[in-house]
């Protein structure tokens, strides 16, 4: 018992396969015979014989052989034979079966967008319709520096509206052609009903040649002709793609065109003679739905594209001004645009600048002549380009219009309109036949002011501490008396919250003679005067040495001695200090963003304007007798710790190179070391009184050419200056 207990022990790890083979074998050998019985019996007839199969088929041939009509079905070996004169080639299988067998997606969508539009109208359409389409692709021309998370953009180096067209079509056959069956193009202004696109290619024949879309007609054109209107998007087949591309060189330099979509479809149109089209066989047609001010929910539902039309509200313009009282004289040109500004009074009147293709007669610096460049250039460049481009859409294929010479070119800017251009344009035009005129035709333009940008700025508090500083030299001793006193009275009368410190700057040879005799000395009594009246109140003071009186290295000793978080005012002596001033100050300069740099406004000399008179002291002449003084950078409202980042970045570009100091203020070191925005914009409740300012000859040349332009026109205008001269005439001769 012993012995075969430890038998099953030892055998039990295996007893599982030993009845598995067991049982297997055993069920094989009583499905043969199940087999064998099966085959001796053929199929019987109703009359007993052997009678044909179910569905058709034919009985197998005696012996088990399959007969003629199973030929095809009975499976056969092929063997592998290699020619060993061949040399061995590995085949190479591609990744998914998908690929190898031809196939292809469905549908590309490819987005136009611009730099100025990519965060407004592209995201909008990435948030929209994204996640419906398999792929989608936004095509610039330049790009922002800031690309939208989980848009992936193409830029093409160019945002000429036909460049860009044409590299994003031939940037889609070359990376997508093989890729994808059809192709929709839209603009970023443009809603498409991303399900009702996706339905449509799949309905559609894929060897087709379809250019898809709202079919609109080329103005001066040929009637059958159609183009597919951007704004709605369209569909390109693949095939089309493939028959497109060879020509898209030529379409480029032979194809002159406004509109891109209007470019591509003349690009169709005249080499593969293919026309857009709205509905193909018996499909439902491309609708695109035009938003006219007011809501149609019907034909939204319906429509593949949707986009605003500006034609038709131009069209519901004209058709309505003649209920207005103007009637049809009320019409404007251009239609939805302001009408041009109408002067009151000669004063009021708006003058034209003339230029030409190089040159500019109405300079910044007041010279009666300069070169065109920069912007300007850009601009008038721009502006002739636009003019060629509407007048060879209006009158193609009829003329094509060529530039020879800019005659004469006229510009202003209206505040209620935009910028107006006229051009007096040398053309030369060729006609379909290839005959060719040269004729002079004037040209009327604008750049309509129609973009508005909201930017967004932090918020501030009119609550904050402003510290006041006054650098003072021996030559402003007889003004400070009049600062003391306007600052007492607006600032420390009405408990506003600010402070002042002076600067003293000493002449070398004044500072060694200050233990004799101290030129500040008065100053500084006058302010024991204010701290006595004033008992909360403290003035201090710092004083400095030096012969060239530089307003960074000024600001330098001022800011050690100050928190970082400091709102600095640096003043004049001749600025008259008051509330309303004060808040701005503190509502425009904002930190880590912002800087303000006020123009005030100089009075003239009186003695020039009144001539012995009185002086009108009525509201309505308020600024009436003196002019804003663009030259003039001495005030500024700013942070410390802004001042002080960007006199970092000063230093480590100057090294130890302090001479360079000499020559700048504190406006440039903010304009090319700081990054932040620097608001410059004239102050009328920033008032000085006239005086003749002394300029330093050892400062640079800029700032002591700024500093002579400031007192001369500082003077009187030149109305007054004219009635001076010939004053001095009269007497004279008498």
């Amino acid at each position: 018992a012993m012995r075969l207990a430890a038998l099953l022990a030892a055998l039990r790890p295996v007893l599982p396969l030993v009845l598995g083979l067991s049982l297997g074998c055993s069920l094989s050998l009583l499905r043969a015979s199940w087999s064998q019985s099966g085959g001796e019996e053929p199929c019987l007839g109703a009359a007993g014989r052997p009678g044909p199969l179910a569905g058709g088929a034919h009985p197998e041939a005696a012996g088990g052989r399959p007969g003629p009509a199973h030929e095809d079905f009975r499976p056969r070996i092929v063997p592998y034979y290699r020619d060993p004169n061949k040399p061995y080639k590995k085949v190479l299988r591609t990744r998914y079966i998908q690929t190898e067998l031809g196939f292809h997606e469905r549908l590309f969508v490819a987005v136009l967008t611009s730099k100025a539009t990519l965060n407004t109208l592209a995201v909008a359409v990435n948030k929209t319709v994204a996640h419906h389409f398999p792929r989608l692709l936004y095509f610039t021309g330049l790009r922002s520096a800031k690309v939208p998370h989980g848009m992936v953009l193409v830029a093409h180096g160019d945002e000429r509206p036909i460049w860009l067209m044409y590299e994003t079509v031939h940037y889609i056959h070359q990376h997508f052609g093989s890729d994808y069956d059809w192709f929709y193009i839209m603009q970023d202004d443009t809603y498409a009903q991303a399900e009702q696109v996706k339905a449509l290619v799949t309905h559609l024949s894929i060897n087709q040649d379809v250019y898809l879309g709202r079919a609109e007609e080329f103005i001066g054109g040929d009637e059958q002709a159609r183009y597919c209107h951007g704004g709605f998007g369209y569909l390109i087949s693949r095939s089309l793609l493939l028959k497109l591309h060879p020509h898209l060189d030529s379409c480029r330099n032979e194809i002159l065109s406004v509109r891109p979509d209007e470019w591509l479809g003349r690009c169709i149109i005249d080499f593969l003679g293919i026309t857009c089209v709205s509905q193909l066989q018996v499909l439902p047609p491309f609708s695109g739905f035009c938003l006219r001010g007011r809501w149609a929910g019907h034909l939204f539902e319906k429509a593949l594209g949707i986009s605003v039309c500006s034609l038709f509200v131009q069209m519901q313009i004209r058709n309505l001004t003649s209920l207005t009282p103007a009637g049809e004289a009320g019409l404007t040109w251009p239609v939805g645009i302001n009408a041009p500004f109408i002067p009151k009074s000669r004063f009021e009147v708006i003058s034209w600048d003339y230029f030409t293709e190089q040159h500019l007669f109405s300079c910044p610096d007041g010279s009666p002549k300069c070169e065109l460049s920069g912007a300007s250039k850009a601009d008038v460049s721009e502006i002739i380009e636009s003019a060629l481009e509407q007048l060879n859409r209006r009158y193609q294929p009829l003329l094509r219009f060529s530039k020879r010479q800019l005659l004469n070119g006229y510009r202003r800017f209206d505040p209620t309109r935009g910028m107006e251009y006229t051009l007096d344009l040398l053309l030369e035009a060729v006609t379909q036949k290839g005959h060719s005129h040269v004729l002079a035709k004037r040209v009327s333009l604008v750049r309509p002011l129609s973009k508005v940008e909201i930017i967004p700025m932090p918020y501030v508090t009119e609550a904050t501490r402003v510290q006041l500083v006054l650098p003072l030299t021996v030559q402003d001793l007889d003004f400070v008396a009049n600062f003391l006193d306007m600052f007492a009275m607006n600032t420390l009368d009405t408990h506003d919250n600010a402070l002042l410190t002076l600067l003293f700057i000493y002449h070398p040879y004044d500072a060694q003679r200050v233990s004799q005799v101290d030129v500040f000395a008065g100053v500084k009594a006058m302010v024991g005067e204010l701290e006595k009246r004033y008992a909360e109140v403290k003035i201090p003071w710092i004083s400095v040495k030096t012969e060239v009186p530089s307003q960074v290295k000024l600001m330098d000793i001022v800011s050690k001695k100050h928190p970082v978080d400091t709102l600095f005012f640096l003043a004049s002596v001749w600025t008259e200090i008051n509330m309303e001033f004060l808040n701005r100050c503190r509502m425009n300069t904002i930190s880590n963003w912002q800087v303000f740099f006020p123009v005030h406004f100089q009075e003239f000399n009186p003695a020039l304007v009144y001539r012995g008179e009185q002086a009108a002291s009525s509201s309505t002449d308020f600024l009436r007798d003196g002019h804003f003084d663009r030259h003039s950078f001495a005030e500024a409202c700013f942070y410390n710790s802004d001042y002080m980042t960007a006199r970092t970045k000063l230093a480590a570009d100057i090294l130890d190179r302090d001479e360079v100091l000499e020559s700048m203020e504190v406006f440039d070191v903010f304009l090319h070391y700081s990054g932040l925005h620097l608001f410059r914009a004239v102050e009328p409740g920033l008032v000085q009184k006239y005086a003749l300012r002394s300029c330093n000859p050892r400062l640079s040349e800029e700032l002591y050419h700024r500093c002579v332009l400031s007192n001369l026109e500082g003077l009187a205008s030149r109305s007054h200056l004219a009635m001076a001269l010939f004053e001095q005439e009269q007497a004279n001769s008498t």
